[in-house]
């Protein structure tokens, strides 16, 4: 096993510094106890010294304020001094045991402890109580008795004496400990020097003996490298090592190199001696007998045959040249087609064949005791340029190892050179025998050539001016490439340019939608204020006239509208975003909005949503109802009579191509038809680019701007889909609108959130009004919307007369007092005298103090954080509303307003605030 075991260099070095590092820690470990053992010695030295001289002190000191307790109340007779005594007696026996206690297993010196206690008691009994209770009982004579005889001063020597004496064992016992410490100090010094010298020789061992093992062997590789070099090409020798590392696989990849070398020297030495042998060679049947002789002896084969490639008839054949060793008169066949027999297949598929299953009645090798069959055979094919001039078979009793295989197929890879030219040689004498016959009609010719050499030579001057030619429309096109790279150029500049003026389109189309909307709101206003007739001073003709001037300003604002959307998707910066749609609700939503509008032309609106449509589909909803709301206005705007269907389905899985796959698994297909008009076949594209429609006869009849289907077909790309038509002119059209259920989106959709760009406003009843005219009846004013606005006082801020007086006529006419502002800071003048404003219609943009300034400062610095603020704005920029609520604004209205609307929103805060 251990034999087995391999052992690579890095593996002994790390084994190494491994030991050196165990026994390092063990060393470290050993040295640490002692420390640690020495530190606590020392320590507890220390300690108890300390402890010893505190505890003798502190007995001493109490004894002494026992006497001088005593002495001071038998002065004095004052009893304030018996208290230091009586504190001491009680002292004295504590500290004592203690110490007593610490010299445990010191029988000699507790002794002596307790001598000094016989004193301190017998001084105690002797002169300290009797002399205190003379003192209580005023026995002065006794107390001058005692003092003369004073016996408790010779107790208080002899008690000093024998502290002294135990103070000083005390001291010799701590030198004798502090000595064998200084004596376990200098062992652990020698101890450690002597751990590092073992260490040290440790590892120098250990050093020591992996370099030797690294060192030897690789000795051993060199000096056997250095022999087969001086050798002088001799192979045959070979590393041998004993260990198990990297040594080892070094030895064993030479060893192979030197099999290598081996078998390649072999190869080279046979190869060239059988070039050798055939080279001088100018007959073909003695290069195959020779080359046939050649082989077997290096392959060790015991018989062989040659065949050659002719042409018999126009058929290819391969005909027997030479054999080798044959036991009788002829070996092998004399002939073969290609694909007949082992011959012909391996000149047929250009390959060696081996075989080693020989059949018992293949032809025997003769020799001059008997026959025996052979063990193997080996054909091999003899190719020039591709195509097999010759092959040759061979046939062995032992078999054909590889390296005579690769000696075989290296032979033959030049052979077919030398083949050929033989072959061709004899060709050439035989063809130089016909040339003597044709080198009188050659002369002929000679003269034919001579002429078409001037010929020739004409049309190389010719081509000499062809490509002089050449040469300038090359210079040509160069300029011309320059041309273009300045072009190239060009058109980058004014790419930058397109989006520059790009940018400047988006703002002036924002710009334009303010200014557009702010006369346009007063014109909704008053024309529906003049339809309603509140006053009822206006004839049926003049509030005919209001209406058409009503529907006539809608129309313009759908215009702005549809324009604004086709602008933000020619710039491709409109927002796309996919959500959940509730296709269950699709059917009753269409017919709840375009019911009536084909109850009023008498047409059938037929809806149908097929099973398999999923309850749930992902896509953008405001774009996806635009598309089918544009889809259905157009059937129903230009269908007089018959019918508008819609059919909604879910394409099958195999209805889906492998592109539709891989955009998602889910993909719904709606149909819009209809009876109507229909469209000329080459109108179907037409109609989808923008302001376009099928001719001026549909303009003039059924108006309209032409960008719907323009908006809806680049609507389409951004869900991911497209829109197909199928119409006859006469005979109705078939819009089919096809989009994909993204969950996740498309990864071509860009949102860009830096581009400022106008939200066109489009309310639900506007792509309705602008397929058809429609005439709302306004219905009058309740008493209840009466009861709720009356009195109300209601302060209109905005900078523009003609919205102020729209706005004040509407109102007023419901019973509100108004106030008005021309901008911001007048707006906080008049909040400052009034307070009794119930609601405020705030404008964004004012000059001085714009609208957002203005709530800012009403619900902060005012504190009116209740009072209800609807904000109005021409320019309904994106995330404006959610500005205007972060300002301060209850809520939010774009321009042109619609009077229902707005009514409504009053009517909501009002209520709230009254409540």
């Amino acid at each position: 096993m251990l034999e087995k075991l391999k052992m690579g260099i890095r593996t002994k070095i790390i084994l190494g510094y491994i030991v050196i590092i165990l026994c390092l820690l063990a060393s470290v470990i050993i040295l640490n106890n002692q420390i640690t053992s020495l530190q606590k010695e020392r320590n507890f030295i220390i300690k108890y010294d300390s402890q010893i001289q505190t505890l003798t002190n502190r007995i001493e000191k109490y004894i002494l304020d026992m006497e001088t307790s005593q002495r001071g109340y038998i002065i004095t007779g004052d009893s304030s001094y018996l208290e230091p005594y009586n504190k001491a007696e009680e002292n004295w026996k504590v500290d004592f045991d203690q110490l007593y206690q610490l010299l445990e297993g010191r029988e000699s010196q507790q002794q002596k402890l307790n001598a000094i206690k016989v004193t301190i008691e017998q001084w105690i009994s002797t002169s300290g109580e009797p002399t205190i209770q003379f003192k209580k009982e005023n026995n002065t004579e006794a107390i001058n008795e005692f003092f003369k005889v004073d016996v408790g001063r010779k107790d208080m020597e002899t008690m000093r004496n024998q502290f002294d004496a135990f103070r000083t064992d005390e001291n010799a016992y701590t030198q004798n400990k502090a000595k064998k410490l200084d004596k376990m100090n200098s062992n652990l010094t020698t101890g450690l020097f002597g751990i590092l010298v073992l260490v040290s020789f440790i590892s120098i061992v250990i050093a020591s003996g992996i370099s030797r093992s690294i060192v030897k062997t690789m000795k051993e590789v060199s000096q056997t490298i250095r022999q087969m070099a001086a050798s002088k090409g001799n192979y045959q020798t070979r590393i041998h090592v004993k260990t198990k590392d990297e040594i080892s696989d070094l030895a064993d990849a030479t060893n192979e190199l030197l099999d290598s070398f081996e078998r390649r020297e072999w190869l080279q030495a046979n190869l060239a001696e059988v070039v050798t042998k055939y080279q001088g060679i100018s007959a073909i049947t003695k290069l195959a007998e020779t080359f046939l002789a050649e082989m077997a002896h290096k392959t060790q084969s015991s018989f062989g045959a040659f065949y050659v490639r002719e042409m018999h008839n126009g058929d290819v054949v391969f005909v027997k040249k030479a054999g080798f060793a044959d036991a009788c008169d002829n070996v092998g066949i004399e002939q073969f087609k290609l694909g007949q027999g082992l011959i012909g297949q391996c000149a047929l598929e250009k390959r060696v064949f081996i075989n080693h299953d020989i059949a018992e009645d293949y032809r025997v090798i003769g020799t001059g005791l008997g026959e025996a069959p052979p063990k193997s055979i080996f054909i091999f094919p003899i190719i020039f340029e591709d195509e097999v001039i010759a092959v040759a078979e061979l046939a062995t009793m032992t078999g054909y190892s590889a390296l005579q295989q690769e000696l075989v197929k290296q032979v033959i890879d030049t052979f077919g050179l030398t083949v050929n030219s033989i072959l061709g040689r004899m060709e050439i004498v035989r063809l130089l025998n016909e040339s003597r016959a044709m080198t009188e009609e050659l002369q002929v010719q000679s003269e034919e050539l001579q002429t078409q050499s001037e010929e020739l030579q004409m049309q190389t001057e010719e081509l000499t001016m062809i490509n002089e030619q050449l040469e300038e429309r090359s210079k040509e096109a160069e300029m011309k490439s320059q041309e273009l790279e300045r072009a190239k150029k060009e058109l980058e500049d004014s790419a930058e340019q397109l989006v520059l003026h790009s940018n400047y389109k988006s703002q002036f189309l924002a710009n334009m939608s303010h200014e557009l909307r702010t006369p346009l709101n007063s014109i909704l206003i008053l024309s529906e204020m003049l339809s309603e007739n509140g006053s009822n001073n206006l004839t049926e003709e003049e509030m005919e006239f209001a209406r058409v001037i009503h529907s006539s300003g809608e129309d313009l604002l759908a215009l702005i509208n549809d324009i604004l959307d086709i602008s933000k998707v020619e710039a491709g910066k409109i927002e796309i975003i996919f959500d959940e749609v509730n296709m269950s609700e699709m059917p009753q939503q269409i017919e709840q909005i375009f019911a009536p509008v084909a109850k009023k032309k008498n047409l059938e609106l037929h809806i149908e949503k097929a099973q398999n449509v999923a309850d749930i589909f992902y896509t953008d909803e405001k774009r996806f109802q635009q598309i089918l709301k544009n889809l259905l206005s157009n059937a129903l705007k230009f269908t007089e009579q018959g019918y508008v269907h819609v059919d909604i389905k879910q394409l099958e899985h195999n209805q889906l191509t492998t592109n539709m796959q891989e955009v998602s698994a889910e993909w719904l297909e709606i149909t819009v038809s209809d009876t109507g008009i229909g469209i000329p076949k080459d109108k179907h594209q037409l109609i989808f680019e923008s302001f376009q429609q099928a001719d001026g006869a549909t303009v003039r009849k059924y108006g309209g701007t032409g960008l719907g289907l323009s908006i809806c077909k680049e609507f389409v790309k951004l869900l991911g889909g497209w829109i197909t038509l199928q119409s006859e002119e006469g005979k109705g059209s078939s819009f089919t609108l096809t989009i994909p259920s993204l969950p996740n989106g498309l990864n071509e959709t860009v949102i860009d959130s830096t581009y400022v760009e106008v939200v066109a406003t489009i309310e639900d009843s506007g792509a309705i009004e602008e397929v058809h005219e429609q005439v709302d009846e306004s219905s009058p004013v309740s008493p209840q919307e009466v009861e709720i606005f009356q009195g109300k006082n209601i302060l209109i801020v905005d900078d523009d007369y003609r919205n102020i007086y729209a706005l004040k006529a509407a109102l007023e006419n419901r019973g509100m007092n108004i106030l008005v502002a021309k901008d911001g800071l007048e707006c906080i003048k008049i909040m400052e005298k009034t307070n009794d404003i119930d609601l405020i219609l705030m404008d964004i943009m004012m000059p001085n103090m714009d609208g957002y300034e203005t709530m800012s400062i009403i619900r902060t610095k005012m504190n009116l954080t209740d009072l209800p603020i609807i904000a109005l704005t021409a320019k309904a920029m994106k995330n404006d509303r959610d500005k205007s609520l972060e300002a301060g604004a209850s809520d939010y209205i774009s321009k042109p307003l619609n009077l229902d609307q707005l009514v409504s929103v009053l009517r909501v805060w009002l209520v709230s605030k009254g409540s």
